[in-house]
C-alpha cells in the first residue's frame, strides 16, 4: 500500500480547504435577496344583484364603474346615481346592489366582514370592530374582547391604535403583536 508523499498531502489540505471555502460560500454566506417592489393590492367584495358576486383584487384604487365591470354588470338592466360611478373605493369596501323598484338600484357601500378583512391583512378598524370579531385575533379572548370594548365606551372612541396600551390586559408585549390588526378611520 502506498501513501502519499508530504508534499502531496498539503496541496490535499489546500484544495480540500478551498472546496469547503467555496460550499460555505454558496451555502452559508449568501447574499440577501433583493428586495422586492411593494405592490398595493386593493381588495373590494361585491354581493346582490351583479351576474359574478364575489371578491375581487386590484393594483389600483377602482372605481364603481370598474367593479361593476369585473363583476359582470347588473343581473337586470336599472337606473342608479350615475355621478357616483367614478368615485374611487378603499381596500376592504363591501359593495352591496340591491334593486330599491322595478328600475331603480341602490349601491350601499359598507366594509367587508373581519374574517375577510384578516385574510387579506387589512386593519380592522378599532372604533367599529365588535367584539367577536376582536376574539378572531390571537391573543384576544372574550373578557379582553370585552375589555377593549369597555375603553372604548368610556372614551367615545379611540383616537390612535397606540390607545391600545390603556386598555387593562395589554402590555408593551402584547401591543407589539397586535398593533398591525388595527387602524383607526377617520
Amino acid at each position: 500500500m502506498k501513501y502519499f508523499s508530504l508534499s502531496q498531502q498539503r496541496i490535499l489540505l489546500v484544495l480540500a480547504l478551498f472546496l469547503l471555502g467555496i460550499f460555505y460560500l454558496k451555502f452559508h454566506h449568501q447574499s440577501p435577496p433583493l428586495p422586492e417592489a411593494v405592490i398595493n393590492e386593493f381588495v373590494v367584495e361585491i354581493v346582490g344583484e351583479v351576474r359574478k358576486p364575489g371578491v375581487y383584487i386590484f393594483q389600483h384604487s377602482p372605481t364603481l364603474k370598474e367593479m361593476l365591470d369585473k363583476a359582470g354588470g347588473l343581473k337586470e338592466p336599472g337606473v342608479f346615481d350615475k355621478d357616483s360611478l367614478s368615485e374611487p373605493l378603499k381596500t376592504g369596501a363591501l359593495l352591496n346592489v340591491q334593486k330599491e323598484s322595478q328600475q331603480e338600484v341602490r349601491i350601499k357601500i359598507e366594509t367587508m366582514d373581519a374574517n375577510k378583512l384578516l385574510v387579506f391583512n387589512i386593519p380592522l378598524d378599532l372604533n367599529r370592530v365588535s367584539a367577536e370579531d376582536l376574539c378572531l385575533l390571537p391573543e384576544i379572548g372574550e373578557s379582553l374582547a370585552r375589555e377593549i370594548i369597555a375603553y372604548r365606551e368610556r372614551r367615545k372612541g379611540f383616537r390612535s391604535v397606540e390607545e391600545l396600551k390603556n386598555v387593562k390586559g395589554i402590555g408593551e408585549k402584547k401591543y407589539q403583536s397586535l398593533k398591525s390588526f388595527f387602524t383607526v378611520g377617520s
